[in-house]
């Protein structure tokens, strides 16, 4: 049997955090609430419904992208597996329901997003010289040569260009 699914829209409460394990591998923690609205046909109002407030995790590329790139207020588009965490502090069991998320994006009906190739996770970190828009205004830079077998890479010298290969 597998793990319930969750497809929705929501809302961080709270910027990423991100950090590492031991192992070295990322792991960032999204704090999230979906909530039904409605508009009352009467007032002709929008009226806030029930909330579900849950703490979601990605992992590894995903965690440090979704770091970089989400903040706290963002409307996000959410996948993932619905999960129970369990643990013991000071001799009391605890446990809560959990948010394994797949994927998560930005909602293009409220944000405007310029998207770019994930370099780190090409050649073992090697990848495409790119500048990206963070949402605190600050910019990033990777520099290095474009992968080989790159078909968006544009090379006039040798026929490429900057339509896509298809």
């Amino acid at each position: 049997m597998s793990l319930p699914k969750l497809e929705g829209v929501g809302r961080l409460t709270g910027d990423p955090e991100l950090r590492f394990t031991q192992s070295s591998k990322a792991v960032a923690s999204i704090p999230l609430a979906f909530n039904s609205r409605r508009k009352n046909p009467q007032t002709n109002e929008w009226e806030d419904g029930d909330v579900f407030y849950i703490r979601g995790t990605v992992w590894e590329r995903l965690a440090e992208n979704a770091a970089e790139t989400l903040a706290k207020g963002m409307e996000v588009m959410v996948t993932g597996d619905l999960r129970t965490e369990k643990w013991e502090k000071d001799g009391q069991k605890h446990e809560r329901s959990a948010l394994l998320i797949r994927s998560i994006a930005p909602n293009l009906a409220f944000a405007v997003a310029k998207v770019s190739k994930d370099a780190a996770s090409q050649q073992n970190g090697q990848g495409v010289q790119r500048t990206q828009q963070r949402p605190q205004g600050q910019t990033q830079q990777r520099s290095g040569p474009p992968p080989a077998d790159d078909p968006w890479a544009v090379d006039a010298a040798n026929g490429y260009s900057n339509e896509p290969p298809f």
